[in-house]
């Protein structure tokens, strides 16, 4: 009987692994540490999208995101998301993004995040969307966005929570 619970157990496991979602590599450029960097699936149609990451600065000084670029998106921006006056409004980092010396700075979704616009294609869950992030200081650094589910609100979740903030990918610019 035990053995028959061990290999239920052990089959279970191996399923589990398999079934999990792979996570994005961590990247280092220089001082930074991009890690969970991702995205979601995008309906049909659909001709803007986000991107989300956590960029962690480990070095003495700051360094700043000055732009991003992907080959799926005809335009591409820095964006936040934040309250005035009671109205949710987003709008371009015109200078970048500062990460400081010692900081982390997540892009989520309902704040900070990437605005791909004028998608060539859409995304789908499970997929990997290469972008290029340029730093100040860093440079060019390659990342890969992971595709979650449409309704995701961080890497993993697979889309099944209820959507708590807005969703860019249904906007058309």
């Amino acid at each position: 009987m035990k053995t028959m619970l061990k290999d239920v157990l052990l089959a279970a496991f191996a399923l589990a692994l398999c079934a999990a979602p792979a996570a994005a590599e961590d990247v280092k450029a220089g001082d930074l540490v991009i890690s969970q960097a991702w995205s979601r699936a995008t309906p049909g149609g659909a001709k803007v999208a986000g991107g989300y990451l956590t960029i962690g600065n480990k070095g003495t000084t700051a360094d700043r995101l000055v732009s991003v670029s992907a080959d799926i998106a005809g335009k591409t921006e820095v964006h936040e998301m934040a309250m005035d006056n009671g109205v949710m409004k987003m709008r371009p980092l015109d200078k970048g993004l500062v990460i400081d010396a010692g900081k982390t700075v997540k892009l989520a979704p309902g704040g900070n995040h990437l605005m791909l616009q004028e998608l060539k294609g859409p995304f789908k869950q499970g997929d990997k969307v290469p972008v290029t992030l340029e730093f100040e200081k860093a440079g060019k650094v390659a990342v890969s966005l992971d595709v979650q589910g449409v309704g995701a609100q961080a890497p993993g979740d697979g889309g099944h929570m209820m959507k708590k903030m807005p969703d860019h990918s249904g906007m058309k610019m």
